[in-house]
């Protein structure tokens, strides 16, 4: 997220030339006419910053061009090029603003002198509306690291991690006795249910998203979780028999090369390669690249909107049936933790037709979930949207160490933004 700066205005410079008129007629002096003269924006740079981290969040990095951001600035590409060596540099500057301006905002907030509660609460309504405030452009701390270079990612981590840091003060004064591993836990809970807006694009006003938000966040604060599993995590679990099927075979392996490398870094090639067959063989099976990334993202559908008709048969209430698909979808996402970044990453790099199809399904899971959920239908898509959020930012921050112990802490959390708690200050 990015710094929000002062207004835009062209300065104008005036000129006296001191040269005098011998007009007989008046026999004054006369003043050249003032002339404006054009001045860049002092804050120009800022303007092309936010552009840059609205167009990545919205359009992933490859997709976007420098050109299409000068222009939504207003002006040319090698103006741009004065500001910003490259693409890449755009990239940095857009993420760390971004991480820089939050923690800023955060610590502004944050006063010790406040009661635990209200210390809390403060932090939570300065990040909440700075949020909101920088919607379109909050989006990108999700996948960004999959494209900054080792340097750049710590750099940025570290201010991530003070963020962190200053929402897990006050609560830890909340939970004393609580271990700091769950403060931790907690503080990056309370995040991700904020930055979830910028996930997707419903629309409800800042009246009621700040309170929404809130609730969201204090029922997560407030959340009885379970024991965190014994350290140190163990390397991935490997139950089960292999499948045979080699189309099966090639959606697993593309999404681990996706999210390993990104999609444009893969290759037809090396995807084939990682199931034994070679480039030709591959496309027996998918006709390209993409089609091979739109079919594990209709995979995925498809198992989320099969976990939900699992939950609503077995449920006998709408509450249970809501907490039974979040433990499904936890699951899910835990056992191919690649898919989520990817689809965040490399959606864009699909054609027009099959994003207007998958975010169509997507659109139909989130609303079967959401249907679940009592109180207003737009407030309840918010909260599966932060629900889906604490699987993929808290799943993170666990290395999706799918032992059942620390799904249970996930699945916890998603169950305390689905179904909220008390409103009020906590205290």
């Amino acid at each position: 997220m990015v710094a929000d700066r002062s207004e835009v205005g062209l300065a104008s410079a005036r000129r006296d030339t001191g040269g005098k008129s011998t007009d007989s007629g008046t026999g004054a002096a006369a003043v050249d006419a003032p002339k404006s003269v054009r001045r860049r924006p002092k804050d120009r740079k800022v303007q092309i910053i936010r552009a840059a981290a609205r167009a990545f969040s919205e359009r992933g990095y490859y997709p976007v061009g420098v050109d299409e951001i000068a222009a939504e600035v207003g002006i040319s590409g090698p103006a741009l090029y004065r500001h910003f060596a490259n693409k890449y540099a755009l990239l940095v500057a857009a993420a760390e603003e971004g991480a820089r301006h939050l923690l800023e905002v955060a610590q502004a907030a944050d006063d010790p002198r406040l009661a635990p509660a209200a210390r809390l609460d403060a932090v939570l309504e300065a990040i909440s509306e700075h949020t909101i405030d920088i919607r379109r452009e909050a989006g990108l701390y999700r996948w960004e690291r999959r494209y900054l270079e080792r340097d750049d990612r710590i750099r940025i981590r570290k201010i991530y991690d003070d963020l962190n840091a200053t929402v897990a003060a006050p609560i830890a004064q909340l939970r004393p006795g609580a271990p700091q591993e769950d403060i931790a836990l907690l503080a990056a809970a309370v995040l991700s249910a904020v930055a979830s807006i910028a996930a997707h694009r419903t629309a409800l006003s800042g009246a009621r998203l700040l309170p929404l938000l809130h609730d969201m966040c204090w029922a997560l604060v407030r959340a009885d979780l379970p024991p965190a599993p014994p350290s140190p995590t163990p390397g991935p679990a490997t139950k089960g028999l292999p499948v045979t099927s080699k189309r099966e075979q090639l959606l697993t392996e593309a999404i681990r090369i996706f999210g390993r490398q990104g999609y444009h870094e893969a290759s037809i090639e090396e995807i084939g390669a990682a199931v034994g067959i070679n480039a030709s063989s591959v496309y027996r099976y998918f006709t390209s690249k993409s089609d091979l990334l739109a079919a594990a993202f209709y995979r995925t559908g498809d198992r989320v909107a099969m976990a939900i008709t699992e939950a609503l048969a077995e449920a006998t209430s709408r509450p249970g049936a809501a907490c039974g698909i979040a433990e499904r979808y936890a699951k899910l996402t835990f056992a191919t933790p690649e898919i989520m970044p990817v689809y965040y990453a490399e959606f864009s790099n699909l054609p027009q037709a099959e994003q207007h199809k998958l975010r169509a399904i997507q659109r139909q899971n989130v609303l079967e979930w959401a249907n679940l959920l009592d109180g207003d239908p737009i407030e309840a898509r918010f909260r599966v949207h932060a629900a889906i959020g604490q699987v993929i930012d808290v799943g993170r921050a666990v290395r999706f160490d799918s032992r059942p112990e620390q799904l249970a802490r996930v699945i916890t959390l998603m169950g305390a933004v689905l179904l909220g708690g008390e409103s009020g200050r906590g205290d």
